[in-house]
């Protein structure tokens, strides 16, 4: 399987080469060449097989020869040896509805499942090449801290995060905080997500520092992360497809950047029977907004009760313009270069179209948000979190009635204690990975969210 970039300058590099790249070098995003199927009789197997299993049978498909099987399946295996449920990210059926349950990993939160695989993949491809990496990321609050526990400890790796200072949960600042090993360096930035992810873009621009200081990407421009997250799809299906009548099953997924969403859409470009993607958004409703109304306009970010959404600017949304334009990279480098200057896209009736063949949406606000954890805890005594909410309420408005919805539960309620205890009056149980983390050490530095400032930062602090 090689690689080549939405904008259409970059082509032909193997899989190892584009995670090590990251961003394209001319700009875009990577993207595997072609899409891989899967056949229906393959898809049945997957019943009979366990997480790793069917992580194995779909990540081949995306990676060629670029690593023999033993060594895939080893890599693998002590990715998700660190995840507290031996069925990975379980399904259960709650109040009529599918929960896929994907929070059991270190940080409690979806980005792990993507994000404990690259860090041991990073580690790998290091060693066999004798390089050293420095690691750019942004965050709006569950990237970072997955990034870190993906990488922390790891030989000839540095990682900077950035995330905006006072915006994120106080759970979700801690766990990147109180990690106090050598090689994480915490930055809490005056500014937004958007502000952060626009620095990350700025500095893997600049080919010349990114060379010089080995810049390597977590956030979800980073192919593998999409890759890894479109396991979970397949995995759910397999597990409630005996369970139904009906053929197609839909997925309600709360997202702001795009990827978790992104991924159940190769899925399905795959061939696994999904019927509606249901993109789920807060206030911060920018893809909402696309889906329906074919309008991509920047607003002013808003704060809500689910922050990992409180963004304008999708990063993996570029992605998807892509397969909308046919693969034509002159089309979409020419949208991308208007939103630059612009900070709005909006599509023509043929085209939203065919957006709403692959998308639906709707928008939850904060009262609806409270009132789904609420509701739900009151018929099932299960506790959504209110990312998860979002999904939920979504799902439940949106999905057929007669075709089975999962809802992707990105994130533990235990880190967003505040916002379950306004639902329901209570707050959730902590695991014991958050019990006493307000006593640990912690370290971060408050920074301005300035592409200058973060270069010399990271260049003084480089491997």
């Amino acid at each position: 399987m090689l690689y080549k970039s939405t904008r259409g300058k970059v082509n032909s590099i193997s899989f190892k080469d584009a995670v090590m790249m990251g961003l394209a070098t001319d700009g875009g995003l990577l993207v595997p060449e072609h899409i891989p199927t899967i056949s229906n009789n393959e898809i049945q197997a997957l019943s009979k097989m366990n997480y790793q299993q069917t992580a194995f049978e779909i990540i081949s498909r995306f990676i060629g020869d670029d690593f023999s099987p033993t060594d895939l399946r080893d890599l693998i295996e002590r990715s998700y040896a660190t995840f507290d449920h031996p069925e990975i990210t379980p399904v259960i059926k709650k109040d009529g509805v599918y929960i896929l349950e994907l929070f059991h990993g270190p940080t409690l939160a979806f980005k792990d499942v993507a994000l404990q695989l690259l860090g041991n993949i990073f580690e790998y491809l290091l060693a066999e090449r004798g390089e050293k990496m420095n690691i750019l990321g942004a965050t709006s609050g569950d990237t970072g801290s997955a990034a870190i526990y993906g990488v922390r400890g790891k030989d000839n790796i540095n990682i900077f995060i950035m995330h905006p200072h006072g915006k994120v949960s106080p759970i979700q600042e801690l766990q990147m905080t109180t990690v106090t090993d050598s090689n994480v360096f915490n930055l809490a930035i005056n500014g937004t997500f958007d502000d952060g992810q626009r620095i990350v873009k700025e500095v893997f621009g600049d080919l010349d520092f990114k060379k010089k200081y080995s810049l390597g990407a977590v956030n979800s421009i980073n192919w593998a992360r999409v890759m890894a997250q479109i396991v979970y799809y397949f995995y759910a299906y397999s597990r409630i497809s005996s369970e139904t009548e009906s053929e197609l099953i839909d997925f309600s997924v709360p997202t702001g950047n795009f990827g978790d969403i992104f991924a159940g859409y190769v899925a399905k470009r795959m061939g696994l029977p999904i019927g509606k993607l249901i993109l789920a958004t807060n206030e911060n409703n920018i893809l909402s907004r696309f889906v329906l109304n074919g309008d991509y306009s920047v607003a002013t970010v808003v704060e809500t009760l689910s922050p990992s959404m409180d963004i304008q600017i999708a990063s993996n949304f570029e992605r998807y313009l892509y397969y909308l334009l046919d693969e034509d990279s002159d089309s979409l480098t020419a949208l991308m270069e208007s939103f630059s200057s612009s900070n709005s896209l909006q599509f023509d009736q043929q085209l939203q179209a065919r957006v709403n063949q692959d998308f639906t949406s709707l928008t939850v606000d904060t009262k609806g948000t409270l009132e789904q954890i609420s509701s739900f805890y009151a018929d099932t005594e299960y506790i959504l979190d209110p990312h998860t909410a979002v999904g939920v309420k979504a799902g439940i408005e949106l999905s057929d009635p007669d075709i089975p919805v999962v809802c992707l539960a990105t994130a533990h309620p235990a880190k967003f204690a505040e916002a379950v205890n306004q639902a329901i009056g209570t707050n959730p149980e902590r695991p014991q990975s958050l019990i006493g983390i307000e006593q640990r050490p912690h370290r971060c530095e408050l920074i301005d969210a300035d592409t200058p400032q973060i270069k010399e930062y990271l260049a003084q602090r480089s491997r």
